[in-house]
């Protein structure tokens, strides 16, 4: 087992990653930028580096700084969590060109996955259904670009090659849209990845959300944990996730799950990673892969009674994993509420020092945060403060099980979500199970 881990993030996906090491007998090194001096990880870790101040770009995302904590402290491993740099392959490759493990994928897998034509690609020639679309990133030829949507149909949608989190598409409705949308959806993505390519999909008009989640080893073996369901969205941004998704078939479980670690064995993958579909009309359509663990991991935890992180931990140490596809079962139903220090109208970010803290409690109650009375939380991060998790026997009385934990929660002293997470819980259509990508949004007026 690995020796001594660096973890190089912060909040609770940090502190998720220490209980993980500890549980292991693994000893554990936090970075933190200056104003995350009293993170609670920090306070835990056997030792703790400062990576510099506050702005992301000075400390969380300063790879030197992040290899240098590990060479002082003699880890022999970096855990980059999610967001910041967990999915940027240069940072793979110099951790591991450092002597260092980096857990998770090799950069060469990162940088495929990460380029969405690439993506597309090899999962075309792994069986994995994909949405029709222009089979490669577009030219500069407007004629042909017409011909690929006319063949397409409209609604079509364009992509940036290199984006994410909802960043760098543009939906395109008829003929007269089209040239300038690839033109604009060129431009932004130049500037905001550096990479202007672009490439050309069937708009889905009502999709659902539904990811598989994936663990592969380095001795040839991998495994599906099932599927969550992530369609409660705002802004592409995911609200709520449940696992296992609603409706969906064992027999579809298992068929696209098959898919999807042959694809992980046609690419070489390693660690967790997950493959993000839409669903629409009974069929899925792959979307992307996200190569690291996700912040709605603890629900497939919690159905399937497998430790994500830690199963990450043993593949970075060379061992096997640990169940087999026979092994795993899916028990009852698990959703996950992203708490958020924010506005819950407006959805800005609402930092501040948080008065009173209370942790909601009972069977099958599960609560994945890093705040505590008195922490401060900082203007420069994400506005995520936790994550609540229900299970329980069946859909219905997970729902019941949420509205109470929401009845006990208490953040005092700044604004979160919490209040719409409850009203979402009373809602008929949320809980008549289904609901597609845009509901959120539309119930909210927000499209």
């Amino acid at each position: 087992m690995l020796e001594k881990v660096v973890i190089a993030n912060r909040g609770e996906i940090a502190l998720r990653i220490l209980r993980a090491c500890r549980d292991l007998g693994i000893k554990t090194v936090a970075t933190y930028s200056t104003v995350d001096k009293n993170l609670k990880h920090v306070r835990l870790a056997d030792e703790s580096v400062c990576i510099g101040p506050a702005p992301a770009a000075e400390s969380y995302l300063n790879t030197p700084a992040i290899i240098s904590a590990a060479e002082i402290t003699d880890a022999v491993a970096i855990h980059p969590g999610y967001g910041f740099l967990s999915e940027n392959a240069d940072f793979a490759e110099r951790v591991e060109n450092s002597g260092f493990i980096f857990i998770g994928p090799t950069a060469g897998v990162i940088r495929t996955m990460g380029d969405k034509v690439a993506a597309i690609r090899e999962m075309k020639a792994a069986g994995v259904p994909c949405v029709p679309g222009s089979d490669g990133p577009l030219n500069d030829s407007q004629e042909r670009n017409k011909q690929l949507a006319q063949e397409i149909g409209y609604p079509v949608i364009i992509k940036a090659a290199g984006g994410g989190g909802g960043r760098g598409m543009r939906v395109v409705r008829n003929e007269a849209e089209l040239l300038n949308a690839i033109a604009m959806t060129q431009s932004e993505a130049k500037a905001a990845f550096g990479n202007d390519v672009v490439y050309m999909e069937k708009f889905l008009e009502q999709p659902r959300h539904v990811e598989i989640q994936v663990l592969s080893d380095t001795h040839g073996n991998t495994v599906h944990l099932g599927e969550r369901d992530c369609s409660m969205q705002r802004r592409h941004q995911k609200v709520i996730e449940e696992a296992p998704a609603p409706g969906i078939t064992e027999e579809q479980r298992q068929q696209i799950g098959a898919r999807c670690v042959e694809a992980c064995k046609r690419i070489g993958y390693r660690g967790a990673g997950t493959f993000e579909f839409l669903f629409e009309n009974g069929e899925f359509y792959f979307i992307e892969m996200n190569t690291r663990v996700q912040v709605e991991h603890p629900v497939t935890e919690m159905v399937t009674g497998i430790d994500i992180v830690k199963e990450q931990l043993r593949i970075a140490a060379g061992e096997p994993l640990s169940v087999t596809q026979e092994d795993i079962k899916i028990h009852g139903h698990s959703i996950e509420c992203r708490v958020n220090a924010e506005d819950a109208k407006t959805f800005l970010p609402c930092p501040g020092t948080i008065e009173r803290y209370h942790a909601p409690g009972g069977p099958g109650v599960r609560v994945d945060s890093h705040i505590y009375s008195g922490y401060r939380v900082p203007p420069n991060y994400d506005s995520m403060i936790g994550k609540l998790i229900v299970t329980a026997e069946s859909r219905e009385v997970a729902i019941e099980r949420m509205k109470g934990a929401l009845s006990e929660i208490i953040v005092d002293g700044i604004k979160t979500n919490l209040d719409l997470h409850r009203e979402i819980m009373r809602d008929g259509n949320f809980c008549k199970g289904g609901t597609d990508i845009h509901y959120l949004e539309e119930k909210l007026n927000l499209s």
